[in-house]
């Protein structure tokens, strides 16, 4: 009857609940790894020191016709 809607209804909700709860805290202790790693090793991740512009990046157009 409804009692095992209700039931259910709260243990899906309490399951969903501790589900994303452990998915937001592997998402949050990789992040700490990866932000500790490019602190200790910033000449890695150093950006390039002239950027391309996007005229650049793309070959030339060469109409079919």
């Amino acid at each position: 009857g409804v009692h095992r809607q209700v039931l259910f209804a709260s243990l899906g909700f309490f399951i969903g609940y501790q589900l994303v709860k452990r998915a937001e805290y592997v998402h949050a202790k990789v992040d700490r790894e990866l932000f500790e790693y490019i602190r200790h090793h910033p000449v890695d991740f150093q950006s390039p020191t002239e950027k391309k512009r996007i005229g650049q990046l793309l070959e030339d157009f060469q109409p079919i016709r």
